[in-house]
């Protein structure tokens, strides 16, 4: 009826779901499952089968992919990670988001920005979403080393991929998907010209890793470190005049 308030989903009433598994983990979780087995009902090693069983369930929980709630703010840019605020530093943007890479799009300015790094741990959400809504520019990926992801070298020596978001008014937003110790892969879920709306998904780093977001110049985080944040549900920063002024300059 109108007036009615509804849910994210268009219902009525709110409450808690199990979240759904990301079709990208259900092999895995099913491979567990059947090594498992294999000592429990036909070898009957249940001290070996029985924490083999609990294994694949949190193999499961890994790939685990919950609704979010996005803030619709304009000005608001929103974390692209679930995990912990690390490293909040100053640098120059990566040189593959600042060169001309023949598309006709401008990548970012020359100067320094605020990063903030988002460390996920295996027990965190590993899907990433991205921190605005616009056209996907740029997808670099970078073959690197599998350093521990909380360490700040990790940005510049580890496997990683760039993306790139254009909003419509010129703002850009540029983020790091960073492989650590045991992650062995970035698997993206969009391609250069992609239109996204802010939170969408974009990809999933496999078993523990880190995300890096370069602020626009001019604008401040809203996060402290230490913090916990919520992929497309958190506030990383609000864009201010200065910052959008900047962004479309580009």
């Amino acid at each position: 009826m109108a007036g009615e308030i509804l849910d994210n989903q268009g219902r009525g009433d709110a409450g808690w779901n199990w979240p759904a598994i990301h079709p990208e983990g259900r092999k895995f979780g099913v491979i567990a499952i059947a090594i498992a087995l294999v000592p429990l009902l036909v070898l009957d090693w249940e001290i070996i089968g029985w924490p083999l069983l609990l294994l694949s369930v949190g193999v499961f929980a890994f790939f685990r992919d919950p609704e979010r709630v996005v803030p619709q703010a304009d000005n608001a840019i929103v974390a692209p990670a679930d995990g912990l605020i690390s490293l909040i530093t100053t640098v120059e943007p990566p040189a593959e988001m600042q060169v001309d890479d023949g598309s006709g799009h401008p990548g970012l300015s020359a100067g320094p920005v605020t990063r903030v790094s988002i460390f996920m741990s295996v027990f965190d959400v590993h899907i990433n979403r991205t921190p605005i809504a616009g056209t996907i520019r740029r997808l670099v990926y970078i073959p690197g080393k599998f350093v521990n992801a909380d360490l700040d070298k990790a940005s510049e020596e580890n496997e990683r991929q760039h993306i790139l978001v254009e909003r419509a008014d010129g703002l850009q937003i540029g983020f790091t998907q960073i492989a650590g110790l045991v992650a062995r892969r970035i698997i993206p879920f969009v391609k250069p010209g992609d239109t996204v709306a802010k939170g969408q998904r974009v990809g999933l780093i496999r078993f523990g890793s880190r995300v890096d977001v370069y602020l626009p110049a001019g604008t401040s985080p809203k996060v402290l470190m230490g913090q916990r944040v919520i992929a497309g549900e958190t506030v990383l920063a609000e864009v201010g005049t200065q910052a959008l002024l900047e962004g479309i300059a580009q």
